[in-house]
């Protein structure tokens, strides 16, 4: 898995109804056909919530749901995008001057962050340009990571272009960091399945370094993926920052509990590493060292022995640097009994309870995008 580039295949897009409509669609906006096509998976998450920005294993899967992109290379050095979606306004841009506004969570912003990441880690900046049209069945902001989605298929895109060659898993670390271009403080784990899905298995992702082991579902089973219609959409609002950034928090003031380089620690789990102990350890921790009710910035200072501008400056993001409390108990015990829940998930899943934990586990998995 370490070195397996992404897989490509020839088709006759005659037999394929999606793929003849979007080269039709290519050639009346474009006025030429695509030279080839690109597509990225979205997923749903079955074990591991709001987990994998602090270090611990998750358990998705793809669902079939995508983003579909028809690209042309172009001799100029100008990139045009289009979308299906008539909602999605077109926009082009020079292919050497990339800026992507945090401010504005546009759609074309998540392709150029996949663009961008890519161009970046091989030092280009002389990029040829292209016309792309995206077409997209995942719902929007509902959950099932459709802008990481684009991200992953922008940064294929991008490197097919280029002639350039990277493992799905390089695709993947690439970018999970590209797409904190838009603001999202993400953890990888999008844009890990995404890249590193296979038909009928979800797949244990691991961090630090990247990782994945397939965990084959049981025949026949169904999983029904509800969506709430309550939209989420993780760049335009702060909430999923401030998650992150309390997380961050829980884990330098633990540190701190612990006489532990506290300035250096960034996750949760680098606090368990760093003090060699179990979760459930952890969460004794967590209750003798934090408070359940939510912490002032000016209560984390003198937690840590800083001043609010260090604080604003060093530790918290520019989307969180006016929030006025933060939860670091209830994100610190989620974290530490969400990633214990994995664990256990593991053991059962290789162990001989597999049936009795699926049938307790059951057949319906809903998603709320407002978790």
């Amino acid at each position: 898995m370490a070195t397996e580039g992404p897989a490509v295949r020839r088709v006759q897009v005659a037999e394929h109804p999606r793929l003849l409509k979007l080269k039709e669609m290519f050639n009346s906006k474009f006025g030429s056909v695509p030279k080839f096509y690109v597509r990225a998976p979205g997923r749903v998450n079955i074990i591991g919530e709001h987990i994998d920005y602090c270090g611990y294993s998750v358990l998705p899967m793809a669902v079939e749901q995508d983003m579909l992109i028809a690209v042309e290379p172009v001799k100029t050095h100008v990139l045009q995008l289009a979308n299906t979606n008539p909602l999605y306004l077109d926009f082009s841009t020079s292919a050497n001057n990339i800026q992507i506004d945090k401010t504005k969570p546009l759609w074309h912003n998540y392709f150029l962050c996949g663009f961008k990441g890519i161009q970046e880690h091989f030092g280009l900046s002389d990029v040829t340009g292209m016309n792309c049209l995206v077409d997209g069945n995942i719902p929007p902001s509902s959950g099932l990571s459709s802008s990481s989605a684009l991200v992953c298929c922008a940064g294929l895109v991008t490197l097919t272009v280029l002639g350039m060659n990277l493992s799905k898993v390089e695709l993947a670390e690439i970018c999970a960091k590209s797409e904190h271009y838009i603001g999202t403080e993400g953890g990888g784990m999008d844009q890990s399945i995404s890249f590193l899905a296979e038909e009928g298995t979800a797949k244990l992702i691991e961090f630090s370094p990247l990782r994945a082991t397939d965990v084959k579902l049981p025949s026949g089973a169904v999983f029904v993926i509800a969506n709430s219609c309550v939209e989420m959409n993780k760049a335009a609002t702060s909430h999923f920052n401030i998650r992150v950034m309390e997380c961050r928090l829980a884990a330098k003031l633990l540190a701190k509990h612990k006489c532990l380089p506290w300035e250096e620690v960034l996750r949760l789990e680098e606090v368990q590493a760093k003090l060699g102990v179990s979760l459930e350890e952890m969460l004794l921790i967590t209750e003798d060292a934090l408070h359940s009710e939510p912490y002032s910035p000016e209560e984390i200072c003198r937690c840590l022995g800083i001043s609010l501008q260090e604080l604003k400056t060093q530790i918290l993001s520019p989307s969180t640097q006016d929030v006025l409390s933060f939860k670091l108990y209830q994100r610190a015990k989620h974290v530490y009994s969400e990633a214990a829940r994995v664990l256990q998930f593991k053991k059962e899943i290789w162990g001989s309870r597999i049936t009795a934990y699926w049938s307790r586990l059951g057949r319906l998995h809903s998603i709320d995008s407002t978790c």
